[in-house]
C-alpha cells in the first residue's frame, strides 16, 4: 500500500512539474509576441511623434522593476526611456513638486517610463514624514489638476499601481535577505515599509481615491503572480494606446566596397581580452 501511495504522489509530482514547464512556455511564447508589439509601438511613436508617460507605483516587492525590464529589453532606450530618480538635491526641495518630473517628459516620438513618480509625495514622503499632511494634501488636491493639463497638451498618461499581498511581500523580502544576487534590492526604506504595512495601506487607498480620474485613471495590477502580472500589464498598455502598424522599408545594402590595395592595418598591438570561454 505504501509503495502505491508514494508511486502516486511522484505521479503527481511529475504532472505538477510538467504543468509548470507547460505555462512557462506559454509565459514565453506570449511576451515574444507581445515584446514584437512593442516593437510595432516604438515605430509608431516615432512616426508620429507621440509622447507617452507610464507610471508604475505600488508595494514594495510588487514587481515594478520585472514589468519595466520587460517592456524594454527588446526596444530602443532612445524610445523607451526609463527614469528612477534618487531623493532629491536641496536645490531640487526649493523648486515647485514637480518640476523636477516634468524635466524627464516626453518631447515628440518618446515612451517616458517612470518608475515611481510624483506619487512618492503621498506615499512614501507622506508615510516617513519627508512632508507634511498638509502638503500631500495639497498634492492631492492639485496632481488631478496637473495631470488633465498634459492630456489637453496630447500627452498619453497610464498609470499603474502593482499590488501584492502581505504574505507574498514577506516572502519576497526573505528571499532577497538569502539570495546574494538580489540583497542590493533591500533598502533600509523596504525595511520601513515592511513594518509599516497598514501606514502605506491607508496613504495607497486616499492616493488612489482621490487621483483616479477620466483623464488618467489609475489600473491595479494584481502581481502576487509576477509573470501573470507582467503579460496582463503589458497586453493593457498595447491596448490603451491606439497605435497602428507602420510599414517597414527594407533597407538596400548594397554591395560592400573591396578592400583597398594599399590598405595595411595597424600594426601596433593590441590588447585582446582572454579567451576563457
Amino acid at each position: 500500500m505504501g509503495k502505491k501511495r508514494d508511486k502516486a504522489d511522484d505521479a503527481a509530482a511529475e504532472a505538477r512539474a510538467e504543468t509548470k514547464k507547460e505555462r512557462n512556455r506559454r509565459y514565453e511564447k506570449e511576451l515574444a509576441r507581445l515584446q514584437a508589439e512593442l516593437a510595432h509601438l516604438q515605430a509608431w511613436v516615432k512616426a508620429t511623434g507621440a509622447r507617452i508617460i507610464i507610471v508604475f507605483e505600488g508595494r514594495d516587492a510588487a514587481g515594478k522593476g520585472g514589468v519595466i525590464r520587460r517592456l524594454t529589453e527588446r526596444v530602443s532606450p532612445r524610445v523607451f526611456r526609463v527614469v528612477a530618480l534618487p531623493a532629491p538635491t536641496e536645490r531640487e526641495r526649493s523648486q515647485m513638486y514637480i518640476q523636477r518630473y516634468m524635466a524627464h517628459f516626453p518631447a515628440a516620438g518618446e515612451i517616458v517610463i517612470f518608475d515611481r513618480s510624483w506619487y512618492n509625495r503621498p506615499g512614501v514622503e507622506r508615510v516617513m514624514g519627508f512632508c507634511t499632511d498638509a502638503q500631500a494634501d495639497r498634492f492631492l488636491q492639485m496632481a488631478p489638476k496637473v495631470e488633465a493639463v498634459m492630456a489637453e497638451q496630447g500627452i498619453t498618461l497610464l498609470k499603474y499601481f502593482l499590488t501584492v499581498s502581505e504574505e507574498e511581500q514577506d516572502r519576497r523580502f526573505r528571499q532577497r535577505i538569502d539570495d546574494p544576487l538580489r540583497q542590493w534590492k533591500l533598502s533600509p526604506m523596504d525595511i520601513e515599509s515592511y513594518r509599516r504595512w497598514w501606514d502605506y495601506s491607508r496613504a495607497f487607498d486616499e492616493m488612489l481615491t482621490r487621483t483616479d480620474t477620466d483623464a488618467a485613471p489609475w489600473w491595479v495590477v494584481p502581481s502576487d503572480d509576477k509573470k501573470a502580472a507582467r503579460i496582463n500589464c503589458i497586453s493593457h498598455i498595447l491596448a490603451s494606446i491606439p497605435y497602428e502598424r507602420v510599414r517597414f522599408e527594407a533597407p538596400d545594402l548594397g554591395k560592400r566596397k573591396k578592400r583597398p590595395k594599399d590598405y595595411e592595418g595597424e600594426p601596433t598591438p593590441r590588447r585582446v581580452v582572454p579567451a576563457v570561454f
